[in-house]
């Protein structure tokens, strides 16, 4: 199962799959309010949800600017995005497994049981590919690929670019060259 993780992190979506995707699992959170009960994943088994829910919110989480990647969302994005794309399937559940075995082989329990400290340093592990050891591949291979997903399940959203503080195209009703204060951090000058 973890073989197919590097294929997988290989997989790319444009920006309109990127925004259906957050159609779907914004639609779908939206009905789960409305009545009540909470978020059904379509394709993760209620452990590997839970682990999702944690592992999302350990990469982006609530700070001073924004919400964490489960205030906005995130968990239901990819959950969309695996379910809808069965090439992600094997290498999604691999890696997850492939947590879960590394923590019960140093920890003897399983990442969602494991303490703060130790998740971090088997996620230390992995986040790094240059520093990563051979040993290591397929967990950077899959954590590479979950650490993608999450980043485009946050920054896509409207607060995810609220927290990039992206603006957009706006309109210059008169341009005046690129301020001087960005100038000189550049450490360049108006020709």
């Amino acid at each position: 199962m973890i073989a197919a993780a590097p294929m997988a992190a290989g997989l790319v979506w444009t920006e309109a799959e990127a925004a259906q995707a957050h159609e779907h699992a914004q639609a779908a959170r939206a009905t789960a309010a409305q009545t009540g009960t909470p978020y059904k994943p379509k394709f993760f088994t209620p452990h590997e949800w839970a682990t999702v829910r944690v592992l999302v919110d350990i990469i982006i989480p609530k700070d001073e600017r924004s919400g964490s990647a489960t205030d906005v969302g995130v968990p239901e994005f990819i959950d969309f995005i695996v379910n809808d794309q069965p090439a992600r399937q094997t290498a999604m559940r691999g890696g997850l497994a492939w947590l879960d075995n590394e923590c019960q082989d140093r920890f003897d329990k399983t990442f969602l049981a494991c303490s703060g400290t130790h998740r971090t340093a088997v996620l230390d592990d992995i986040a790094w590919p240059q520093k990563a050891t051979p040993a290591m591949s397929h967990g950077v291979a899959f954590f590479n690929s979950f650490r993608d997903l999450t980043a485009t399940g946050f920054w896509t959203t409207k607060a995810g670019m609220q927290d990039l503080r992206y603006m957009g195209n706006t309109f210059v009703a008169q341009w005046k060259g690129c301020p001087d204060e960005v100038l000189k951090k550049l450490g360049i000058s108006e020709a």
